[in-house]
């Protein structure tokens, strides 16, 4: 049945009116709208909060005493997306993990460029970490956009002396923007959903004016020593799947812990598709058992 679920989310992709490289007021509500599309299941819990000042909501699965916390970024191009719109998919992370998520919700540009989104998470995590009183129960993950700024969270808080958190999950991360991986030619066809045009447009927005190899944007160009252990996911059918592969490689050769984990013929932020796609679960629950694992293994050291 694989073939078919790949051929069915493809055309789902496709035929979706939603553009990422679109007009941001028109394309927010779409974006939402497709990934709301499911409502939840019965069990899933979400309550409004905020984390240092920052906008966030609390995730968590009705009768499950959770083990650690799953503190997510959602995607989007840094200019789209939400916490809520993300919940779907932090919400089935942290089921098979018996964790809670925390998504957060971020400003977005282009009204608040870099640094603001990268500000923001860091806010929230400072102070997630300290109500916890330790970030080894703590695995921060992302998809897309999402991705970078987990990333960078790790980067500019190894900077500035933040705790780090037992692990990190990139899931599909944006980790060049200078856009200039051979995948964004090489996967043009195959990617139903993502151009390199897009990812320009959206970074342009983020960027306004900082260099796109300044290494606080583009993790690939970062010194990566130092980070906890790494999951990164991706599919091979997108344009971004040279830089979640670019960085992979930086980070071994930084000596970071890293697990690449690409999938068969399958798009961008694929897990988002678990429902449909077996590859998606099966992601997930490979995903899942890194997030434990390398909590457990905090925990004990």
């Amino acid at each position: 049945m694989t073939a078919q679920q790949r051929d069915m989310v493809d055309q789902i992709l496709r035929n979706a009116p939603f553009d990422l490289g679109g007009d941001v007021a028109a394309q927010r509500p779409l974006l939402e709208q497709m990934l709301t599309a499911q409502p939840l299941p019965a069990d899933v819990r979400m309550t409004p909060g905020n984390l240092g000042g920052i906008p966030v909501i609390f995730i968590d699965i009705a009768g499950v005493e959770p083990c650690g916390i799953i503190f997510h970024i959602h995607g989007g191009g840094f200019a789209l997306g939400s916490a809520g719109g993300s919940a779907g998919l932090a919400s089935s992370l942290a089921r098979k993990a018996g964790m809670r998520a925390v998504s957060v919700d971020y400003r977005l540009a282009p009204e608040h460029p870099y640094p603001a989104a990268l500000q923001d998470v860091t806010a929230a995590y400072r102070a997630l970490a300290e109500q916890a009183g330790s970030a080894g129960r703590i695995v921060v993950s992302g998809e897309s956009a999402g991705g970078n700024l987990a990333i960078e969270l790790l980067i500019a808080g190894k900077a500035e002396g933040l705790t780090m958190p037992a692990a990190a999950l990139l899931l599909s991360p944006m980790t060049d923007l200078t856009v200039t991986g051979s995948s964004y030619a090489g996967k043009a066809h195959a990617d139903p959903a993502i151009s390199a045009q897009a990812i320009r447009t959206r970074a342009a927005d983020y960027l306004a004016g900082t260099d796109p190899a300044d290494p606080l944007v583009s993790p690939i160009f970062a010194d990566l020593s130092g980070l906890p252990p790494l999951l990164i996911q991706a599919g091979s059918h997108e344009v971004l799947l040279d830089d979640a592969t670019r960085l992979a490689v930086k980070a071994a050769a930084d000596d970071v812990a890293v697990i690449l984990d690409i999938t068969p013929g399958v798009p961008h932020v694929f897990q988002a598709f678990a429902a449909l796609l077996d590859e998606g679960d099966a992601a997930l629950n490979r995903a899942a058992r890194f997030v434990r694992d390398t909590t457990a293994q905090k925990a004990a050291a």
